[in-house]
């Protein structure tokens, strides 16, 4: 089972990458770019198809893809006829969209997924059913049985326990009304919930435990959670990029001295496929709750990716986004002082910034792949 999770990883991983691939397609066809080649992985061509003017195929190495637009800079050669087709041709605006297409649709895939998670498989929630009566408790002395499952307090009906369970902990002690589903009928019962110290805090409650379990959200608010929730990764991947550089001393000596490896640092691809296997190799979790892990797993790295590729370095998106804007700045300029728009920025002119940044990326995943190998992060599902 940790191997097919494992496998499944690697398909999605895949298929995110030729997500964000065919946004660059996609865009750069709709602004008449010239797009000659869409590939999945790198390396020799094992099998492809010319469709109009791209060529559609695979390649033998399954490390990503690509989608190449011809004319990324004004040396590249453009065939005769084709020349207003390169794309540094093309408006700072324009750019723009087929640049940012790729993380944006990271960050739409990462919402269908929370949405599949919230309303098709469902999260771990506190469910109204009640698991155990606490002894010598309001509950015990009402009739609460365990097995009992709460359908209404005081007449409104129990949809969200986690918000419903405020009515028993401002009721001050006065009396409740509680419908209760048991053995297939519905019973009434009255308790009157007790102000009860729990851990430091004094709380008005009935003594009853609940049980936890998948729960499916209805659409609108799957919709609600699943924008809160791709919101929240957004947040926490811009905080994870801002912390990296502090974390890598830890990832060093947890590569090199051998030191425990911090669940909360950095973790290459490895790591991540491995705790995806872990995840659905769990003997500990139902066939759901290792589907809704996985899915979580696959929707928080999507909009991790998005997020990195919008970094302002070359060779990134967001290196290339940060060129194009600079072009429109310089052009704005020129338009101010009457004179005509400036050559547009060569991107090869940046071809050392560009090696400089693609060797630190290449040291940090090499050290990543040893760390994830030699001490990986685990978690003990």
């Amino acid at each position: 089972m940790e191997l097919l999770g494992i496998l499944a990883f690697v398909i999605a991983l895949l298929l995110s990458v030729m997500v964000h691939e065919f946004g660059h397609y996609i865009t750069a066809r709709k602004y008449g770019m010239w797009v000659s080649e869409f590939f999945v992985g790198f390396g020799k061509r094992i099998w492809s198809v010319q469709r109009g003017e791209t060529e559609f195929g695979v390649k033998a190495i399954p490390a990503g893809g690509y989608c190449k637009i011809e004319g990324m800079s004004p040396n590249d050669d453009m065939p005769e006829g084709q020349e207003d087709r390169a794309f540094y041709k093309a408006s700072s605006p324009k750019k723009l969209v087929v640049l940012g297409a790729g993380s944006f649709l990271h960050f739409v895939l990462g919402f269908l997924l929370l949405f599949t998670l919230f309303a098709g498989i469902g999260t771990n929630q506190v469910l109204p059913v009640i698991n155990e009566v606490v002894p010598n408790s309001a509950a015990q002395a009402a009739g609460i049985q365990a097995g009992d499952e709460v359908i209404s307090i005081n007449g409104k009906r129990v949809t969200e326990w986690y918000k419903d369970v405020e009515v028993i902990r401002q009721s001050k002690g006065s009396e409740l009304t509680l419908v209760l589903s048991r053995n297939g009928e519905e019973i009434t019962v009255n308790a009157a919930a007790r102000l009860t110290d729990l851990d430091g805090t004094k709380r008005y409650v009935l003594g009853i435990i609940n049980e936890t379990g998948l729960k499916r959200s209805g659409l609108i608010v799957s919709a609600k959670n699943s924008v809160t929730v791709t919101k929240d990764f957004l947040v926490e991947s811009v905080r994870s990029l801002g912390k990296l550089p502090e974390k890598i001393p830890a990832l060093w000596g947890a590569t090199v001295r051998g030191e425990e490896r911090d669940a909360n640092g950095l973790v290459g691809v490895v790591g991540v496929a491995r705790v995806s296997g872990e995840a659905v190799g769990s003997d500990k979790l139902t066939p759901r709750e290792r589907l809704a892990t996985f899915v979580l797993i696959v929707a928080s790295l999507n909009i991790f990716v998005g997020v990195f590729n919008l970094l302002p370095i070359l060779p990134l998106d967001g290196g290339h986004m940060a060129v194009a804007i600079a072009d429109s700045i310089r052009a704005f300029i020129a338009r101010l002082r009457g004179r005509p728009r400036p050559a547009p920025i060569d991107v090869t002119v940046l071809t050392p910034i560009t090696m400089v940044v693609f060797v630190v990326l290449a040291t940090l995943t090499l050290l990543l792949l040893v760390a994830d190998v030699i001490n990986p992060v685990t978690l003990n599902l």
